[in-house]
């Protein structure tokens, strides 16, 4: 049965299997918002640790997944090697500086007080779900972009490459996911409208993808800035968001071997299996 799916995977077109990877990892979102039916509530401890996870995952996606790939490719195409990732990675940064001071959101862990983007009298669940959201634009989009480099056919572009970032991706929004739903239960939401904002926070992932997998493969010469655009795009929510939110009670140094522990298994993957 197995054998059977990896044979009808492979012989999909690029972008479909682009929509698949990131349905995937929208799933796993929701599965791990589901975890608010049988959890009343997660220890801080748990949670920070969780969070940290997060961002050593994306982290080591960041180097491994797109960054290194972006400088060989930029080499194949005749280019300065260094100069598209650079490019790519500062426009990805500052595409989410800009959406982070635009849309209006809340970090989880953050009081009411201390949202972000332009004034508004949005309920705080709304905040805290476009504030998941925008995290994981960057996370479609590197799946969507490794996708595409395999249908551009590039050396080193493999499909199994871009199964192993999905899978990392998918790993990392199972507690975000969680993240999500557990707080909002905590403050008196339902059980059901906390799994449904929790994995709401994902949908974003398989457009983003798509997105990502047309944009490389009909202009090809944007691939190497596309996967340094995605890498600078996590790398800012990483900085900017994850660690923040684990480093903001006494737990910190669970935070912290959360993310080495993530980003030891990304590179895993990826090295060994991808």
């Amino acid at each position: 049965m197995f054998n059977e799916l990896q044979s009808w995977f492979l012989n999909q077109d690029n972008i479909f299997q682009a929509f698949l990877a990131t349905m995937f990892t929208w799933g796993v979102t929701a599965l791990g918002a589901s975890l608010v039916f049988v959890m009343g509530d997660m220890k801080r401890k748990y949670f920070d640790g969780m969070l940290g996870f997060t961002g050593g995952v994306m982290l080591a996606a960041s180097f491994w997944s797109l960054l290194l790939p972006s400088i060989e490719m930029s080499e194949q195409l005749g280019m300065i090697s260094w100069m598209p990732p650079a490019i790519g990675f500062a426009t990805g940064a500052m595409f989410l500086f800009a959406l982070d001071r635009i849309v209006p959101h809340l970090h989880i862990n953050f009081e009411e007080d201390e949202k972000e983007g332009v004034e508004t009298n949005w309920h705080k669940t709304t905040l805290l779900v476009l504030a998941i959201t925008l995290h994981n634009i960057p996370e479609g989009l590197a799946v969507g972009v490794a996708f595409g480099a395999v249908a551009a056919g590039f050396d080193g572009a493999t499909v199994s490459a871009a199964v192993v970032l999905t899978i990392g991706i998918g790993i990392q929004n199972f507690p975000e996911g969680t993240a999500v739903s557990i707080p909002l239960r905590r403050q008196g939401v339902s059980k059901l409208k906390s799994f449904w904002y929790g994995q709401l926070s994902g949908i974003v992932e398989p457009i983003a993808g798509v997105l990502g997998a047309i944009a490389v493969i009909y202009i090809q010469p944007l691939l190497p800035y596309a996967l340094a655009f995605a890498a600078g795009a996590m790398v800012y929510v990483v900085v900017e968001e994850v660690i923040p939110e684990s480093q903001r009670d006494k737990y910190t140094d669970i935070s912290t071997l959360g993310l080495i522990g993530g980003f030891i298994l990304m590179m895993i993957l990826d090295v060994g299996l991808g």
